[in-house]
């Protein structure tokens, strides 16, 4: 197999009120959330890099549905201190699962629950 620079390419979440969820990525992320459409469905782009990183989506579409707690695991990136964000998590309707977690000599991890039912993670270096 070749050598690949990152493990995932894309990503998407599904999401069953768009409103509500690009409502509450905008406000953890301090971020205005692009919009676009996706069939008969819609999808709302994650902050990330075009040109250098993998990026994600939020989307409401036919077959998109939230798995829960207990399916597949995204973490977002939580730029220099994941801690910043999570902190708007839970005014922006949502639930930390796990507060900031270190990892020794790697970074920190923290899980929260979205406004859809998903179980997301965060990663930071700080």
């Amino acid at each position: 197999m070749e050598t690949v620079t990152h493990a995932a390419s894309w990503f998407e979440i599904p999401v069953i009120d768009f409103e509500r969820a690009k409502k509450f990525y905008s406000r953890i992320f301090d971020y205005e959330m692009p919009e676009m459409p996706m069939g008969a469905g819609m999808m709302g782009i994650l902050p990330h890099d075009r040109d250098n990183g993998v990026g994600g989506a939020i989307v409401k579409a036919d077959g998109y549905v939230p798995t829960s707690t207990a399916g597949s695991l995204v973490y977002l990136n939580g730029g220099a201190n994941l801690q910043t964000v999570l902190d708007r998590v839970t005014s922006a309707g949502g639930k930390v699962l796990q507060g900031k977690t270190e990892i020794p000599s790697m970074g920190h991890y923290a899980f929260f629950a979205d406004t859809e039912g998903n179980k997301v993670g965060l990663y930071s270096m700080g």
